[in-house]
This record gives C-alpha cells, structure tokens and sequence, in this order.
C-alpha cells in the first residue's frame, strides 16, 4: 500500500480512518505550468469506517523550501462538525518561523486566510469553491486513485495483478494553487500529516500519521514502528530510535540488504535517499515521480524495482481510467 492502514495490524493511526493518510500528490496544473496541485487523501475504504472527515483534526500538507527538512509553509485544512448531512471546510496558508515541537507549530507568522465555508462533497458532485489568492478548492468523497496488488503483497510479493484499490474511495483536499505560494525556490519537499487533540490535553494537538513518499512506512517499518514513525519529524527520523534500539536508517539498511541483495554501502546510500521521508517536486518541471507524484505514475514498480534490486519489476497493475483533466482530478467515487 502507498500509506494505507499503516499502524500496527492494517489499523489506522489513532484508529481513525478519518486522519489515516492514504496517499498525497504534487503535480502541475495540466496546461498552466505556473501553478501546482495538491492532492491530500485520507479515509481508506471510505465511507465504510468514517462518512466524514474529522472537525477537531488539522489536516496539513508542509512545504521545505531550503532542503533543510524542516517545514517553512504549511497549508492547513480544518473542517467544521458535520450537521444534517453537510459540513464545510477552511484552508489556510502560514509561514512558519520555529521549530515543530511533538508535531506542533511552535511559532508562526503570516498566517492568510484562503477558502472559507468550503462545502464538502458527499456524493459524485465535485463542489469547487474559489479561494483568495487565486486558489481553487475541494473537499469530499472520490475514486480511490492508488493502484496496488495489495494481496499480492501481503502473500509474499506473489503479484497476480489483480488491483485490490480499483472500486474504492478515499476523502480528499485537493487545492490549486499560483507556484508562488510555495515559494521562490522551484525546488521543494513536500509531506503531509493529521494532527489531533491530546486525550487530557484537547486544546493541544498531536501528531498521529504523516506520509511523504509512498509505501515508506507500510514497507520498511514493523509492529510499533510504524507508529514511532509517524510521529517522527522528517529532519530526525535517520536517527531516531526503533523499539530495537536501532535506528530507523539502520532498519532502512537492513530491509535493502535483505531485500534486494545490496551491500552495506549501497544499501546504506538508498536509505539515506529514502530518509528523511519528503516528497521532492520541482514545480517548474512537469515530470512525475520521483519528482512530485502525478495520479497516474506507477510509484509501486518503481519502489518494487528499487528495493528488490531489479529482481521483482512490478506487480502487474496499471493506472485507473478515471482520472480527470480538470478540478477535482480525482475520479468520481464508487457506489
């Protein structure tokens, strides 16, 4: 899976579909190479676990503008209660200035303001709303667009193509954006990560998933690993400690020697490309992955072939064919 169920078990982080991140994606605006999309999804199985997305969450995609691997904007997406079947959302844009303390922004400065009262779609309808900035917006229920052999993968990485996403859904945010938003510097790290409020503590938010490249987390970590991992900031996770006491660029070593027969060096060398884990996406270039992630880019070959060495090149399974050209990209949901 790309980032689906990706707590202990096939669960969801904090055992709840509506902040498990499924997958994002950064891509340019078909036809306008001056402005990016952002794609965010959460709910895996939707709307079987969760008909709506969480009103006390925050919802972020972060934006590394200087390789440092820490964030310098984020877009953050709230969402109101749902009540008599509607609920609204609200986009945000901030510059952040300090430093993400157990997953929370620290300090902050130049927060702008640019979806209100967004309302989210719970049917095939794609409900577009026009933001500040000259932003486009969308919330709600669509077509699950990642395409994996998920059984495949769990009986050994015995691919039979059979694509286990392909009558699916997914909640997603997607948000059109002018390239200027994310910044001078066309060169960027992109993640994504669902905040919610502390048991004892509710006005203070944690950290329960994030997800910058696909199929990080569900591949390389195991048991509480996994959600060790998705509390880890980006810019600490090579040496963070596993439950082990190895470090996760010692696990990411391992798994790539076991896996794909590499040595040591190479293997070692991989990991510290894997990690930190962000999504690079040149906006400038409108070439998909590795740079960005368009809906259609077969990341699952391209990490099957990395990790395994060459010896497994795939497994079997192609794009889905209801991607749209245009806002809200994603296909329309399955009944």
């Amino acid at each position: 899976m790309a980032d689906h169920l990706d707590a202990p078990g096939l669960t969801s982080p904090a055992m709840d579909a509506r902040v498990d991140i499924t997958d994002h994606y950064a891509f340019q605006q078909p036809g306008h190479p001056e402005r990016t999309v952002l794609a965010f999804n959460v709910n895996p199985l939707a709307p079987t676990h969760a008909d709506e997305f969480r009103h006390d969450a925050l919802y972020e995609t972060l934006v590394d503008t200087n390789g440092d691997a820490k964030p310098d904007i984020t877009f953050r997406y709230r969402f109101s209660r749902k009540e008599r079947g509607r609920q609204f959302a609200r986009v945000s844009r901030a510059q952040i200035d300090g430093e993400l303390e157990d997953g929370h922004v620290h300090e902050e400065f130049e927060i702008e303001e640019l979806v209100e009262h967004a309302p989210v779609s719970f049917d095939s309808r794609a409900r577009i709303t026009k933001g500040e900035d000259d932003v486009r917006f969308f919330a709600g229920i669509r077509s699950d667009p990642f395409f994996f052999d998920l059984l495949g993968f769990l009986n050994g990485l015995k691919f039979t193509g059979s694509d286990f996403f392909i009558d699916k859904n997914v909640f997603s945010v997607v948000l059109e954006i002018p390239n200027r938003l994310l910044g001078a510097n066309p060169k960027v790290g992109l993640w994504t990560r669902t905040l919610v409020p502390m048991t004892l503590q509710p006005d203070h938010l944690t950290q329960v998933d994030q997800m910058g490249r696909p199929a990080i987390n569900t591949v390389f970590n195991h048991s509480n690993d996994k959600n060790t991992f998705n509390i880890t900031q980006p810019v600490d996770q090579r040496g963070a400690k596993t439950l082990s006491g190895q470090t996760f660029l010692d696990v990411f070593t391992s798994e790539l020697e076991a896996l794909g027969g590499y040595t040591m060096p190479q293997a070692e060398g991989i990991a510290k490309i894997l990690l930190p884990d962000i999504l690079t996406f040149d906006y400038s270039s409108s070439a998909g992955f590795l740079n960005g992630r368009q809906l259609q880019n077969d990341v699952i070959d391209i990490s099957l072939n990395l990790v395994t060495n060459g010896k497994i090149t795939g497994d079997g399974v192609g794009a889905h064919t209801d991607y749209l050209g245009a806002m809200p990209y994603l296909g329309k949901p399955h009944a």
